[in-house]
């Protein structure tokens, strides 16, 4: 293996990913909290989309925006926690160029699906909240439809061109990636060319990405905040504003873990590589684990459901205590 490393070579056939470099030791027990976050996101996705499926009155536009987040966060944290607990559980650290590439691909594209989503959410909760008499004219099925396939449009094409310009740079360094995964730069970097195209692109579609979609949630909850603020009791304002705490909640997880990876990534040079290739998981990996419990936990309707779902053995006991 340490030949494969060396050999310069301007097709690699394989990349060795190192999983999280300095802590190689530690592997076994890093996975035990990644397997955890991967079961949890696995249940509670799949258990949104199943309550919203079987339940008719929750096939609204928010339930359906809702329901493609989970698909997005399934898909999201799949591109990488299986081959991330194969590194530590197996040590198979070889990954096909094409598969890298293929990975570094849908890693970016569904983090852009992710984020547009949101902005996605916050319209709807623009318009239930400062127009609730149109809402269902506003918010058609065919109208989510068109929303989800721009959303899907714009996220695959502002990503294409990553993994395009990745695959035609000549390797010949390294082909050992200090990473779990392909992530755009790591990958690029191994190349022994000029990357600048490569290297700009990806800060433009970054920018493009968290500044236009922060730029329309920013202006939508302008808009409801004034609409709250309008309201004319205190009750009122706070349950209205009730109503986005799940998505206020969601956007956090995704944007602040987002920022302070990329921050770190450009600026914080002095700390070793582990806490980057950390950090860098958490950004991908919290989300999908973070907002089923969110939204089941904050939203009423699905908290209902959920609850439905469950035998009521807790009355029984509690009735059985009483008669006792």
């Amino acid at each position: 293996m340490s030949n494969s490393s060396t050999t310069e070579f301007s097709n690699p056939s394989t990349f060795f990913l190192l999983g999280i470099p300095g802590l190689e030791g530690a592997h076994v027990w890093i996975s035990i909290p990644f397997c955890a976050i991967y079961a949890i996101a696995l249940l509670g996705n799949f258990t949104i989309l199943f309550v919203v499926k079987r339940e008719p009155s929750l096939h609204e536009p928010m339930y359906y925006f809702l329901c493609m987040l989970a698909i997005t966060d399934l898909v999201l944290c799949t591109s990488t926690i299986p081959k991330l607990l194969s590194i530590f559980w197996f040590n198979s650290r070889e990954i096909n160029f094409s598969a890298c590439l293929t990975q570094m691909f849908f890693i970016h594209c569904f983090s852009i699906i992710e984020s547009g989503l949101y902005v996605a959410m916050a319209f709807d909760r623009y318009v239930a909240i400062c127009h609730p008499l149109r809402h269902s004219t506003i918010l058609t099925n065919p109208v989510v439809t068109k929303i989800a396939l721009v959303v899907v449009l714009c996220s695959t094409m502002l990503v294409l061109p990553c993994p395009l310009l990745a695959r035609q740079w000549p390797y010949c360094r390294t082909n050992i990636i200090p990473h779990t995964h392909c992530e755009h730069m790591p990958v690029v970097k191994l190349a022994c060319a000029d990357i600048r195209i490569s290297s700009y692109y990806g800060l433009f579609a970054q920018i493009s990405r968290v500044g236009i979609d922060v730029l329309f949630i920013t202006m939508s909850y302008t808009q409801i905040l004034r609409a709250i603020f309008r309201l004319p009791t205190k009750d009122a304002r706070l349950k209205t504003f009730g109503t986005c705490s799940a998505h206020l909640c969601a956007i956090l997880t995704f944007y602040i873990p987002g920022l302070f990876s990329s921050l770190t990534t450009r600026f914080a040079h002095n700390l070793p590589l582990y806490f980057h290739v950390l950090i860098g998981n958490l950004y991908l990996l919290l989300p999908p684990m973070l907002n089923p419990i969110i939204y089941g936990v904050r939203t009423q309707q699905i908290r209902a459901r959920l609850l439905q779902l469950f035998p009521q053995k807790g009355t029984k006991l509690l009735s059985f205590g009483s008669s006792a």
